[in-house]
């Protein structure tokens, strides 16, 4: 079964939503053979490498709050990431253009260490502080999780794998996904937002059953039946 999840490495509900998703995922009676795919979507698409100023000023800007509703907006997710397991420290985090990232994961995909790349990249972002903008802290990341660093540079140096970020984003454009996190399953069931694990359980049995529908083995049709309040013997 195709797991596929569009996501960015700047989005908290998306660092929120994967960790549900993996406790999901773990209740699935057939997780050993669900593939999973992370798929590229900049929420910001235009930022420089590294944004200037302080995240919780330029959150009140966006959505048109004071300062002190955006510092009470990232102590609400804070707590909810908590719950998750997950560390948030939003007075550290250096946001930038993902573009990079996005390219080095598809690498990562190919050399099988994409989900533990992800993985350290929301963590790098949303607990350490680290610039997810800058190529020498991405090298220096995928190098964390067993990545060649000479090869990693490579990629990022020669614009390799940005054809795929780009194919990425314009799935996501005709799939309809206009924020994330979004869930794909087998291109025939889709979901959006970090929902609770119960949810995405269900939704991946669902998806099992669609994919692998009850057979009925031909049989001896004068086999011993109940049929409503009838029986035959």
């Amino acid at each position: 079964m195709q797991v596929e999840i569009f996501s960015d490495v700047v989005c908290p509900w998306c660092a929120i939503g994967k960790r549900r998703f993996e406790a999901a995922l773990a209740e699935f009676e057939h997780a050993d053979q669900v593939e999973v795919t992370w798929r590229a979507f900049e929420l910001d698409p235009g930022a420089p490498p590294e944004r200037e100023g302080d995240l919780a000023d330029r959150l009140a800007k966006k959505y048109g709050m004071t300062r002190q509703q955006a510092l009470e907006a990232n102590r609400s997710l804070t707590e909810v990431a908590a719950a998750e397991g997950l560390a948030f420290h939003f007075d550290r985090a250096r946001p930038g253009n993902t573009f990079d990232a996005h390219r080095l994961l598809h690498w990562a995909k190919a050399e099988g260490l994409q989900g533990a790349l992800k993985e350290r990249l929301l963590l790098a972002y949303f607990t350490e502080g680290e610039p997810i903008g800058e190529r020498e802290t991405l090298v220096r990341l995928a190098a964390d999780v067993g990545l060649d660093a000479e090869a990693a540079a490579e990629v990022l140096e020669s614009g390799r794998y940005a054809d795929d970020v780009r194919a990425d984003e314009a799935e996501a454009q005709e799939l309809g996904v206009s924020g994330v996190p979004f869930f794909v399953v087998d291109r025939r069931l889709g979901i959006p937002g970090a929902q609770d694990k119960d949810t995405v359980l269900r939704l991946l049995e669902r998806a099992w059953e669609r994919s692998h529908p009850l057979t009925v083995v031909p049989a001896d049709p004068a086999a011993a039946t109940c049929d409503g309040e009838s029986c035959t013997l």
